[in-house]
């Protein structure tokens, strides 16, 4: 028996285990290379005698690889971590690094020139690059050569993986049009060159829809719009610099604090959290949901659906998001870009034809799966029409047909 008070080394514990050095080495760095039980064994003996792994620096400067992913953030490291959509992404990515021995690493694009965030960043063997950056400075520092996949936006030359953001606003539109509104408001997500949080006025320019998703939506809802008979040049829009309660409740006050002929009465908005944080000031004024004020998010958050009433929405996988982006990172699928599918997800802060709707609003509450785009099986090709129809209450038929 090796005595726990000397040096261990791999070679010691492979021939403490009666096993190769290659299966030592694949427990810590390659486990999915090794049966469960294996694993198990290697790394219970390896603790018992001290042993803490083969050294990371001396692995890169053999292989000249680190083993290590950095995801490239578009916000702060705090605003990632709390928002909904952006650690459901994350805990995706973790979920499959973990699987293969790799170490995630995350770098926030709102310091780039930084010498540490260029020092640390040449570390990394790949990058996901998760949204538009504030500056192509940070872009342009990372290492050539090696892998890269982008998330909700596009770098040339790049795979990225994403959904169809303009079908997937359109359908949610048609569907809320699908009840005639008397006035109508846009909440939008950082689609305005400079900053602005509040009405989008004629002189500030928009992104384009190859820059931001949130511009797609805006497309998407113009679309329904149109096909309604309703001129897209007229429904106000209003522009929220961050995803956060603390920035939009601001601008969303301003919108239901209009008299009783300007409020309006439907607001599709491009985020849950916009949808969520315009739910809780509606009530605190009294207004009634869906009588007085009805609304749709996007984004499919759970929190959008323990609580009452619950959210219409948008639904997409952020975490099997995360999961298809690092398996292209790590060459376990193609490098091309990836289109997932979305849900039309339908609770009572916007019911279907809310005038002619059921006196109980519970029975109003529906799960639709849309056909909103996406390359996964089953699906059909890229559509904006919902196809399916999963009742909460199955003694209430209730069909949808929005083209």
């Amino acid at each position: 028996m090796t005595p726990p008070s000397r040096h261990i080394t791999l070679k010691d514990l492979a021939r403490e285990l009666g096993v190769s050095t290659a299966s030592v080495s694949n427990a810590f760095n390659r486990p999915d290379q090794l049966s469960p039980r294996l694993r198990e064994r290697i790394l219970s003996e390896a603790q018992r005698l001290g042993y803490q792994g083969p050294d990371a620096r001396a692995r890169t400067l053999r292989t000249g690889r680190s083993r290590i992913i950095a995801v490239v953030l578009a916000e702060t490291l705090t605003y990632s971590l709390n928002d909904a959509v952006s650690s459901e992404l994350l805990t995706g990515i973790a979920e499959v690094l973990d699987d293969h021995g790799h170490t995630l690493l995350l770098l926030s694009g709102r310091q780039p020139g930084s010498r540490q965030t260029s020092g640390t960043a040449s570390m990394a063997d790949g990058f996901i690059v998760y949204g538009l950056m504030p500056s192509a400075m940070l872009l342009n520092e990372l290492p050539a050569q090696r892998p890269l996949v982008a998330v909700d936006f596009n770098i040339d030359g790049q795979p990225m993986v994403h959904i169809d953001n303009e079908p997937a606003s359109h359908a949610i539109a048609c569907y809320a049009l699908a009840t005639p509104p008397r006035r109508i408001g846009v909440l939008a997500l950082r689609l305005t060159e400079t900053p602005c949080n509040g009405r989008v006025t004629e002189e500030q320019p928009w992104l384009t829809a190859e820059r931001t998703i949130t511009r797609a939506r805006l497309d998407g809802f113009h679309r329904a719009f149109e096909e309604h008979g309703i001129d897209p040049a007229a429904v106000p829009v209003w522009n929220i610099e961050e995803n956060t309660h603390d920035i939009c409740a601001p601008v969303i006050a301003s919108i239901l604090d209009l008299p009783d002929d300007e409020r309006p009465d439907l607001l599709l908005c491009m985020s849950d959290r916009i949808a969520l944080t315009a739910l809780t000031l509606a009530e605190q004024r009294g207004l009634r949901i869906p009588e007085d004020l009805r609304l749709t998010g996007f984004d499919g958050i759970a929190e959008g659906q323990y609580r009452s009433p619950r959210l219409t929405t948008v639904r997409q996988d952020s975490t099997e998001k995360g999961r298809i982006t690092a398996r292209m990172i790590l060459g376990l699928v193609p490098a091309e870009p990836s289109l997932l599918a979305t849900e039309l997800i339908v609770g009572e802060s916007c019911p279907y034809r809310v005038t002619f709707g059921l006196t109980n609003p519970a029975t109003q509450s529906l799960r639709c799966t849309a056909n909103l785009g996406g390359n996964g099986a089953g699906r059909r090709p890229l559509g904006g029409v919902i196809d399916r129809v999963i009742e909460d209450h199955a003694d209430n038929p209730l069909n949808l047909d929005i083209a």
